[in-house]
């Protein structure tokens, strides 16, 4: 069994087949997953798991360089907008309309459900290099 890390098994083999510049998507349970995008569904009931448990929990596993939100999170989600920018010090933060993330989600390596319930709890993560 595996001493550390993500427990998770599609979640894991996703992070260690990331190369640089790949993206995976932290999404609400709202949020359409593309066609042919690997859809990883962690939700169990509205709130369960909660977006920042779940990104916080792979910020601890994935080198981020970038991380891209929709512009609507700031005023529509400000505790969450300040929760990443708070967290995310280190990686540059690229804002984008709501409708151009989804457009985006399209080229991510795979989409993580969370059961978040709030507006615009969706962030695109783009993988860094360790060296």
């Amino acid at each position: 069994m595996k001493l550390n890390g993500i427990l998770n098994s599609h979640i894991s083999k996703v992070l260690s087949d990331l190369g640089h510049t790949d993206y995976i998507v932290i999404a609400d349970a709202g949020l359409p997953i593309p066609n042919g995008v690997q859809k990883i569904d962690l939700a169990l009931k509205l709130g369960v798991p909660s977006f920042t448990d779940v990104v916080s929990t792979i910020k601890e596993d994935m080198k981020i360089e970038k991380i891209i939100l929709a512009n609507e999170i700031e005023s529509q989600n400000n505790l969450t907008y300040e929760y990443m920018k708070n967290h995310f010090n280190d990686a540059k933060i690229e804002m984008v309309s709501h409708e151009r993330l989804k457009e985006l989600t399209k080229n991510a390596k795979a989409v993580i459900r969370t059961g978040e319930a709030t507006p615009y709890a969706n962030c695109i993560l783009q993988a860094g290099v360790i060296f």
